[in-house]
């Protein structure tokens, strides 16, 4: 019985699914999601630039999935993006890769969920664990 925030019902599910270690990316209107055979699954939230945000998303997942790791993009700390998301939400250091490792680790992610949010590397990467 969910006793948490409503998810949309794509993202529901997938987190449902989702095994240990499995990746969830969380991504800005802007980052490419791969195409193909054995891409990740496409879940797109965006409604209109900047709605929904990308951290009022990863509120709503992190009601519903466990993480035990993250990662971001080097950019993201450069930019100054992704210090508000981890103060705010988790108690986790997130591993940094360079934009295109990023990119090329998204192609092996369980789904990957489109967020209107438009400030540049807004882009996280979950990692599922479990709960004991």
């Amino acid at each position: 019985m969910k006793r948490h925030l409503l998810l949309h019902a794509e993202l529901s599910h997938v987190i449902a699914t989702m095994g240990h270690g499995d990746m969830l990316v969380l991504g800005d209107a802007g980052l490419p999601i791969p195409v193909g055979p054995n891409a990740p699954q496409r879940i797109d939230l965006a409604v209109c630039p900047g709605t929904p945000g990308l951290e009022d998303v990863l509120r709503a997942v992190l009601s519903e999935l466990q993480v035990q790791s993250t990662v971001i993009a080097t950019e993201a700390l450069d930019v100054g993006c992704a210090p508000a998301w981890y103060t705010n939400q988790l108690s986790l250091t997130p591993k940094t890769v360079s934009h295109e490792e990023f990119k090329k680790v998204c192609g092996t992610a369980r789904a990957m969920v489109r967020t209107g949010e438009c400030t540049p590397y807004a882009n996280i990467i979950l990692v599922s664990g479990v709960t004991f």
